[in-house]
């Protein structure tokens, strides 16, 4: 049995950086040995759930602008799997949510930013899922428990994004974290170490700051569905660090 988590992928250059987080994700590769993970990435937007279903080498996608130049050439060649896409859909079938395949997209830097350092041999199949930040945070969850059986058969599920996501309020020359974003992520773990998923389904009206730290939800959807894919009754926050001012690296193990 394999829990699911959640990560924070930051932005882009967490491939170059060298900080306790990419510390903290270069030994957690080692934590885990699956045989395939399914990513739910913030970067991948669709009304119907789509996956991923390849079984050959994705092409990478550097989906941002004015980085520096190292970044556009790095590559993460992974493998997609038609078999584990094709489990993922049967399980969202079987609980009344409706998905569809893609068999051409490559991979985005919501998956590839962190596996490249967790798994850096590129050696495990990944499996791409989309999100729509249009439903809400309990049908978020339901697909995530539509899937929690891919636990079982040693398949890690990520979802990845970030809890504070407000590009606007990111200090790039900043050393230390903002007051009102640790105070949104410290309630955020709180309710998740507590399993309050009525407090949580309701964040954007209790959490303090919470429409500063979440102007748009994509990035915080991927939480709530490793929320309900995870197979741990005590969920835990394994790291939890800022850089930039404002902008989250946390993990949680569901």
């Amino acid at each position: 049995m394999i829990s699911s988590i959640f990560l924070c992928h930051g932005g882009p250059t967490l491939v170059i950086e060298k900080n306790e987080y990419t510390k903290f994700l270069n030994n957690l590769g080692k934590k885990y040995n699956p045989k395939a993970i399914v990513v739910f990435t913030a970067h991948w937007e669709e009304e119907t759930t789509t996956i991923s279903s390849i079984d050959g080498t994705y092409d990478m996608i550097y989906d941002f602008y004015g980085f520096p130049k190292e970044l556009y050439s790095i590559q993460y060649p992974a493998k997609g799997s038609t078999e584990v896409a094709t489990k993922v859909h049967t399980m969202l079938r079987k609980n009344g949510i409706e998905s569809r395949f893609d068999e051409s997209r490559g991979l985005d830097h919501g998956a590839w930013d962190i596996l490249y350092l967790m798994y850096p041999k590129a050696d495990i199949p990944v499996v791409q899922v989309s999100v729509d930040p249009r439903l809400s945070m309990e049908k978020q969850y339901e697909i995530g428990r539509a899937i929690k059986e891919l636990g079982s058969e040693d398949i890690l599920v990520i979802g990845s994004g970030s809890t504070v996501h407000n590009l606007a309020t990111v200090d790039w020359n900043s050393v230390k974290a903002e007051g009102w974003a640790v105070e949104f992520d410290n309630w955020l773990i709180d309710k998740v170490e507590r399993n309050d998923k009525d407090a949580l389904f309701r964040y954007r009206q209790l959490a303090p700051h919470a429409i500063r730290a979440v102007p748009r939800e994509e990035h915080l959807v991927p939480l709530f569905i490793a929320m309900g894919s995870g197979n741990n009754d005590k969920p835990n926050a394994l790291h939890h660090s800022y850089v930039y001012g404002t902008l989250s690296y946390i993990c949680i193990e569901f």
